[in-house]
């Protein structure tokens, strides 16, 4: 089995070159499972309209993060949608699931979405022990867990917990893919940030300048999606149809 997992959509410039671009890489890399995090579609939050069209696009799965809940039309949606995940350690009352299940052809998924502690500015339940109590409660061969986290080693130390029990972890969040797709050393495919599907001459989709500004003191301002090329930031995860753990794992990306 094949997994594609593709970084955050930021701004109607990654949406559209998702639609243009995701149903090819899924053709050229045989993927079998596509899931994308798509919390920024709308620069920050994302929009009923925006999930069914990142589904339309080839996603079979969406996740989310700490901005996922920044537009308040998307609440029913999380509650009426099985194809649209939002962190599991949120607490209990915020709309949504944390997890969906699917049968595929290879036999039973499990797909997660978890939100780190370190520096994200809010406190959510610890996602090492919300991971923990869902694997005893359900039963999968393949187990995929987007990580949404600040912290490279919180991370990293998410992904050693789970090596050896889950298919494949990637990180999200940070906008910046990192160059450490691999296989850890029981058997699960890892990356510590996937990047992100947007303006690729930006700062984290950003306009530039406006970032610039930001740091040089400037009062707060809504971000502005940046202009011009846009990229898409992805990683690959093979697995063994029989064990569930990861054979390969490789970064993708792909320019205008």
């Amino acid at each position: 089995m094949r997994v594609l997992s593709v970084g955050d959509v930021v701004s109607e410039t990654g949406l559209r070159f998702l639609q243009k671009k995701l149903r090819g890489l899924i053709r050229l890399t045989g993927a079998d499972f596509t899931v994308v995090n798509g919390e920024n579609a709308c620069g920050t939050g994302i929009l009923p309209r925006q999930a069914e069209e990142i589904l339309d696009a080839g996603a079979d799965l969406i996740t989310l993060g700490n901005h996922g809940f920044r537009r308040k039309e998307i609440f029913p949606y999380l509650d009426d949608e099985k194809c649209i995940l939002r962190p599991l350690n949120y607490a209990p009352q915020v709309p949504g699931r944390g997890w969906a299940e699917v049968d595929t052809r290879f036999g039973p998924l499990l797909a997660v979405n978890l939100i780190g502690r370190c520096g994200m500015d809010f406190g959510p339940d610890n996602p090492f022990h919300a991971i923990d109590r869902l694997m005893k409660e359900r039963e999968y061969r393949f187990l995929l867990v987007d990580f949404h986290a600040e912290a490279t080693s919180e991370k990293l130390a998410m992904g050693f917990h789970l090596d050896g029990r889950a298919s494949a972890l990637w990180g999200t969040h940070t906008h910046v893919q990192t160059s450490d797709a691999m296989v850890l050393p029981k058997g699960t495919g890892y990356i510590t940030d996937l990047g992100m599907t947007g303006p690729a001459i930006s700062v984290l989709g950003v306009r530039p300048e406006q970032s610039v500004r930001m740091f040089l003191g400037d009062p707060p301002a809504p971000y502005a999606a940046a202009s011009g090329p846009a990229k898409l930031e992805c990683a690959l995860f093979t697995l063994d149809d029989v064990t569930g753990l990861c054979t390969s794992a490789e970064a993708l990306r792909i320019e205008e």
